[in-house]
């Protein structure tokens, strides 16, 4: 396994990995924006290959707005992480949040934050054993204005 950073050429590769993560999101939306968080500066996307193979992905950005739970700003946020079902166990998120991480020091950030939904239970597991502690939880609410 080797983690690095998403290129051009893997683009594909990786928004398979994004809508399998997201399936309720368009993949063609997903397509069109990948150049463009592939460049933006404040935003780290990271692969696992396994030879040609990506086996998962991890995307980060520095939040400069509140993050829930956090005491700094700016923030390093874990945006998405995404195992495929035959690399879980095996190191691979791991791998992924500590290139994160140095990455997030690198740029003197503090803290990293992340969060699932509240039904995701498998990812509040994967996030505890990647030591990250739960700050707290949070129902958003929404008021159409016609």
């Amino acid at each position: 396994m080797h983690i690095g950073t998403c290129g051009t050429d893997e683009i594909p590769q990786w928004v398979a990995l994004r809508f399998a993560l997201w399936p309720d999101e368009d993949k063609g939306i997903m397509a069109r924006e990948a150049p463009g968080i592939l460049a933006h500066p404040d935003r780290l996307v990271l692969v696992a290959r396994d030879g040609a193979a990506l086996t998962g992905f991890a995307e980060a950005s520095l939040r400069r707005d509140y993050v829930n739970g956090c005491e700094t700003s700016p923030v390093a946020f874990v945006e998405g992480i995404y195992v495929v079902p035959r690399a879980r166990s095996g190191g691979v998120a791991r791998a992924l949040i500590a290139a994160i991480e140095h990455w997030a020091k690198e740029n003197g950030m503090r803290e990293l934050a992340s969060d699932a939904l509240l039904e995701n239970s498998q990812s509040h597991a994967m996030h505890e054993a990647l030591g990250f502690s739960e700050t707290e939880c949070v129902v958003y609410f929404r008021k159409p204005l016609t």
